[in-house]
């Protein structure tokens, strides 16, 4: 989370998943058209990796990207909507755990058979 649109957040995203993840396999990055995933420096990134290929939703078609749209809704409706922030590190603090506390670890999906993304997460690595 930050408090403006830059690049840098966006790079440190993926840099810190690659990280954490250590993925093997090919990935498909999938996000809007926004100027922190069509800045030079993130294509350049993304290319350097050799592992990620990006892709993009069109403009103005939200459908493209459903998944995320989905999240975010959720986010909102579940968490941002019904609390009241005091300062932005306590939103920070708040969304943080909501999405790695909650909707990652203890939130079934229908979308993926009514599990958990990190139990799905882990089917996906035992089944490599």
């Amino acid at each position: 989370m930050s408090r403006s649109i830059d690049t840098s957040l966006a790079l440190r995203a993926v840099k810190n998943a690659i990280e954490l993840q250590k993925p093997t396999k090919p990935l498909i990055l999938h996000s809007d058209l926004g100027c922190q995933y069509t800045s030079n420096a993130f294509k350049e990134y993304i290319a350097a990796t050799k592992i990620i290929t990006h892709s993009f939703s069109s403009k103005g078609c939200p459908y493209d990207n459903a998944c995320i749209e989905s999240f975010h809704a959720s986010l909102k409706k579940e968490e941002v909507h019904i609390v009241k922030y005091f300062d932005y590190d306590t939103a920070r603090l708040a969304i943080f755990e909501y999405i790695e506390s909650w909707y990652n670890r203890k939130r079934i999906h229908s979308s993926i058979g009514y599990i958990t993304p990190q139990k799905c997460e882990d089917l996906a690595k035992n089944s490599a």
